[in-house]
Formats: C-alpha cells, sequence, structure tokens
C-alpha cells in the first residue's frame, strides 16, 4: 500500500527534479544525462560506462562496470529512489544500469541479471526493493536493445547481517562472509550467464560475496554492474 500511495501521490502533487530540485520535473534532461556520463566532476570528462575496482578489492570481485560516480546529481536520484520512495525514478537508474551491463560486453547468449539482495528489514521499512525495480527496468531496456535478458532474484541472504553503514572494508568482507545463497539451488540458473547488479557499490564486499554464491551453487558470473560506484575510494579504468 505504501509504494501504491507513492506512486499516486507523484502523478497529483508538485514535484522538483531529483538530482537538482528544478521545479515541476521528476527528473531534469541535464541530470538524467548525468547518470550515463559520468555523474559530475569527481568522475571526468569521459563518457559512458566504466569499469570499476576497489583499492583494496576484496578476493572474488568479478569484473565491474559503473555508469557514473556516486557524487552530485546521481547520488541525489539513487537516494530520492531508495529512500523517498521516487519509483518512477527506476526508469531512468535502469536505463543507466542498462549501460553498464553493456559496458561489460559480456558474449552472445541471454544474460540473467541477478540483483544483490537488500535485508527483508530495509525492504519492509522502504516499502519496496530498489534494487530489483532498477533491475527489472534495465531488463526491459535490454530486451528493447536487442540483449536477451530476465532479472531472477534468486540471491537470499541464509544468516542476519548487521548494518553496513560506517563499516570499512575488511568489516564489510567479514560481515558479509558466507551470508548468501542462491534460493532453490544451481538450476535456476541453467541456460545464461550471470550479471550481478546493485545501486550502489562501495568496498566491493556485497559483490563479491554474491559472486561466491553463484559460482558455489553452479553458476556463471560474467561480472557485475551498477548505477554508481564511491569515486573517492576507486581506481577507475576508462574505456
Amino acid at each position: 500500500m505504501r509504494g501504491l500511495w507513492r506512486e499516486f501521490a507523484g502523478l497529483v502533487l508538485p514535484v522538483g527534479c531529483a538530482g537538482c530540485g528544478r521545479p515541476r520535473t521528476e527528473l531534469c534532461e541535464e541530470c538524467r544525462r548525468s547518470l550515463c556520463a559520468g555523474g559530475g566532476q569527481a568522475a571526468g570528462r569521459r563518457r559512458g560506462p566504466r569499469r570499476v575496482r576497489p583499492s583494496p578489492a576484496p578476493p572474488g570481485l568479478p569484473r565491474v562496470y559503473a555508469a557514473a560516480a556516486y557524487a552530485d546529481a546521481v547520488r541525489a536520484v539513487l537516494l530520492a529512489h531508495k529512500e523517498r520512495g521516487a519509483l518512477a525514478l527506476a526508469v531512468p537508474l535502469g536505463g543507466a544500469l542498462a549501460g553498464a551491463v553493456q559496458g561489460l560486453r559480456a558474449g552472445p547468449g541471454p544474460l540473467l541479471l541477478i540483483p544483490v539482495p537488500s535485508a527483508r528489514s530495509a525492504v519492509a521499512g522502504r516499502g519496496h526493493d530498489p534494487v530489483r525495480r532498477i533491475a527489472l527496468a534495465a531488463a526491459r531496456e535490454l530486451r528493447r536493445g536487442g540483449t536477451g535478458a530476465r532479472v531472477l532474484a534468486a540471491l537470499r541472504q541464509r544468516r542476519a547481517v548487521i548494518d553496513q553503514a560506517g563499516l570499512g572494508a575488511r568489516q564489510r568482507q567479514l560481515n558479509l562472509a558466507g551470508a548468501l545463497e542462491i534460493a532453490g539451488g544451481g538450476r535456476l540458473l541453467r541456460g545464461g550467464r550471470v550479471v550481478l547488479v546493485d545501486d550502489l557499490m562501495t568496498t566491493g564486499a556485497s559483490l563479491a560475496e554474491a559472486s561466491r554464491a553463484v559460482r558455489e551453487a553452479g553458476g556463471r558470473v560474467a561480472g557485475a554492474a551498477v548505477v554508481a560506484a564511491s569515486p573517492g575510494a576507486f581506481e577507475i579504468n576508462w574505456n
């Protein structure tokens, strides 16, 4: 019900751009472009998805591509979607994620987009699952462009983890070690190459743990894609 109310409210109440506050638009064209063009001054001048890698990188982290840096308008848009329930933003965010998936150049054949799961309490508190919503929008965008893609919400937490906020890279690795598993076993992963997807990467611990779980279930991880990566903590390799 909370999600339905937010969607209804977005239709009848005045809105401002989630990225810059410009009135009468939920996302202005300039901020929409920033989602796929680096996301602000911190990202540099080059455009398009780029390979990102934390330093130090957690063991088992696959190749990761990001659409933009987590800064300026991109940060504001992600927070508006995740924390303030601006659900319509899933469409442009999904477009940005689709670009990051394409940056992987994962090869021919269908793709399985597997979202990194949020804690159930976080999903309940927000009233929606932001990563899954963005992943579904990305899959639709990829299919429109001729790339076979579907979302498989197969990862789940098999034990409780603490809130990651405020934890360092090593602490996050320890917090997440062995925390994820594939629901239903490896049979769900047959017939496609797995691309792990998330809205944001900070230390890479979540993606490394997700990759471990997929590989242990017999899946083939082609790489990972995120909407944004923290610019201050990453070595960014431009295309």
